[in-house]
């Protein structure tokens, strides 16, 4: 657990202002200030990478409302720091805090490409578009460095296994030299994440995820190399970034963007008390109406979890936007939104040989 700070204190680089302890510890812990001690003493938050040792990567789910039914995650935790993020809760499983500890004490999965080649290989797997970025997000930060993404990458390829990516990261266009073939037989999609097209929301909301225009730019890079891009505008905040969704659909549709999608703000497990200690923080103004009409949203409390509305809301609130949403794709041409998608290829794939010494027969 890192040293323990204050919170309603805005720390540079950092989404979260707390770093309170996850829903399954026994004990917590509360800072406060006894006038003896200084919080510029404080050291910095460091970004920390662990090994995660996983003896499989391919995560399965029957969800009805989530268009595949596996995803592969090559690290726990991500560092761009989107204080809204949903897979924040699931580092209280790992006996850390879902706030700062999320996107500070990180875990990859330095082996996934040879564990997924090993599942690939096995007989009885059936082959469905792999969702990469469905938990935190391939390309963060450290994958600059480890590469993990890419190495999963070069497995799909070599076995023409469909493959779709979500990202907030220009750090996709690294992997165009194997993307843009994939995508040329009908086995890659990229789907970019646009929250805002201010940059000083952006900085607040999601602190190292790249700009807005990097954003768009990697929408235009993947769109020229020929690879189908959806763009998301996601999430949807009501009285914070929702009046964007409009020029968002509209900047990404003249990038290159075919298809679209968006999703109102979700509050699972511990993310609604870290995301009212950032609007007290960041926006104390506005702070009440936003959460206000966040519950508006979701019958009245901050997060409903049902299948078919989770993403979407309830109420007039959600009916509003899902009607502006609709109208911002007839106007940038993209009317069939991201049903419009061609799905990927499956026909195509070849099972990688196994591991061993012995040679098979036929």
């Amino acid at each position: 657990m890192s040293a323990a700070r204050k919170s309603g204190e805005a720390i540079k680089g950092r989404g979260a202002v707390s770093n309170h302890e996850g829903r399954f510890e026994s004990l917590t812990r509360e800072a406060v200030d006894d006038g003896w001690s200084d919080d510029g003493d404080l050291p910095p938050l460091r970004t920390q990478v662990m090994a995660d040792t996983a003896r499989r990567v391919i995560a399965r789910n029957t969800s009805p409302d989530i268009p595949f039914d596996r995803s592969l995650n090559p690290y726990r935790g991500c560092e761009h720091g989107c204080v809204y993020c949903f897979a924040r809760p699931s580092h209280a499983y790992l006996g850390l805090s879902p706030g700062l500890d999320f996107e500070t004490q990180l875990f990859a999965k330095h082996d996934a490409a040879a564990l997924l080649r090993a599942e690939l290989a096995a007989r009885s797997y059936r082959c469905q578009t792999l969702q990469l970025g469905a938990n935190t997000d391939p390309y963060q930060p450290i994958e600059r460095r480890l590469g993990i993404t890419r190495a999963v990458l070069e497995v799909l390829a070599a076995c023409d296994h469909p493959v779709s990516i979500t990202t907030k990261s220009d750090l996709v266009l690294r992997d165009l030299d194997i993307l843009a073939p994939m995508a040329a037989k009908g086995l890659a999609a990229v789907a970019v994440s646009v929250t805002t097209l201010d940059r000083s929301l952006a900085r607040a909301l999601e602190p190292r995820a790249p700009t807005p225009a990097k954003r768009l730019r990697a929408i235009a890079g993947l769109a020229a190399a020929g690879v189908p891009v959806t763009v998301l505008a996601a999430p949807m905040i009501p009285a914070l970034n929702d009046m964007e969704l409009d020029a968002i659909i509209a900047e990404a549709a003249a990038a290159g963007a075919t298809a679209a999608g968006y999703i109102l703000l979700r509050l699972p497990g511990e993310v609604a008390d870290l995301f009212r200690e950032w609007l007290e923080t960041h926006y104390p103004d506005r702070a009440e109406r936003v959460l206000n009409r966040v519950k508006a949203s979701r019958d009245g409390a901050l997060y409903r979890a049902e299948w078919g509305t989770r993403q979407t809301g309830t109420g007039i609130e959600a009916q509003l936007l899902a009607a502006r949403f609709k109208a911002a794709l007839k106007r940038a041409g993209l009317d069939q939104g991201r049903s419009g998608s061609r799905p990927l290829r499956c026909d195509l794939f070849k099972r990688p040989l196994p591991d061993t010494a012995q040679m098979s027969l036929f």
